[in-house]
């Protein structure tokens, strides 16, 4: 009974730990499916990229509006999306791998970031833009959240159909219809979305964890991609709710203590997991 209410005891007496545990099971519900489609789509490191890619715009944001959420919102926005369509553009004119523009941009958006936040005076305020806080998720926040994740399900329902048939087949998809290309942009852009609103509370380079960990380990629980989906929104939801316990027991940082836990949960799922995990794979036959 005791360990059952050390679980809840955090949530219940303390207002900023249950927007922060709100926030980040929605957040991780809108995540899900986005992190399933990269893998499937191989574009796995592309969140990773865009992390590192709003960072400049958060940046500017924060620098003439301090902690607004509009700002660093519009701010990450504009810049995650501005990196995105210059990869897009250097792949199409140059023939470079649209992996290898962005592995080649990140790194420049992220020394810019930290370049404009040491202008503008505000160092310490870097590790609350790269790792987050719980405190950070108040009633604006929380509520941006609410609309994001909103938003996000409702356009991933409606572009489910031709973004499955262009990570499948996209070739049969451009001989029957011509939105392959607008799903792939819709969809890119739910991924901006989602790691802008999600760098307040986990951080903008913790909550890649969040989309992908997740989505990774449901790999190898089934081969049903609505089960995908629903298991990696199931292991974000036990990441956020533990790792914001052992945030608050051991004074650890919110962000990196929930992706920790994530990465326990892909740890075990390589184990154990039934498809393909250690083991369940069947012993090799001997040679004789």
């Amino acid at each position: 009974m005791v360990i059952v209410s050390q679980l809840w005891q955090p949530f219940q007496e303390f207002v900023f730990m249950r927007r922060a545990l709100f926030g980040g099971l929605v957040l991780a519900c809108s995540t899900a499916p986005l992190g399933v489609f990269l893998i499937l789509r191989r574009m796995s490191l592309i969140g990773d990229a865009v992390a590192h890619g709003i960072l400049p715009g958060a940046a500017l944001g924060f620098w003439f509006a301090g902690l607004s959420l509009p700002a660093l919102t519009l701010g990450g926005l504009g810049a995650g999306l501005s990196m995105a369509g210059v990869s897009a553009w250097i792949t199409r004119r140059t023939g470079l791998r649209e992996d290898a523009s962005l592995a080649a941009i990140y790194p420049i958006s992220l020394a810019s970031g930290i370049l404009i936040l040491g202008i503008a005076g505000k160092r310490l305020d870097l590790l609350h833009l790269l790792f987050g806080s719980a405190l950070a998720v108040d009633s604006q926040t929380l509520t941006g959240m609410l609309w994001v994740t909103g938003f996000s399900m409702l356009l991933m329902a409606a572009i489910y159909r031709p973004l499955l048939l262009d990570t499948l087949d996209p070739l049969f998809l451009r001989s029957v219809s011509r939105l392959g290309p607008l799903a792939h942009g819709l969809f890119l852009t739910l991924v901006v979305l989602n790691l802008v609103i999600g760098f307040q509370a986990i951080g903008a380079l913790m909550v890649v964890g969040l989309m992908m960990l997740p989505a990774i380990a449901s790999r190898f629980w089934s081969r049903r991609l609505p089960v995908l989906i629903l298991i990696s929104a199931a292991i974000g939801c036990v990441s956020v709710w533990l790792g914001l316990l052992l945030s608050f027991y051991y004074s650890l940082p919110s962000g990196p203590a929930i992706v920790l836990i994530a990465g326990c949960s892909y740890a075990l799922s390589v184990i154990f997991g039934p498809v393909h995990g250690l083991l369940r794979r069947p012993p090799l036959l001997s040679s004789r």
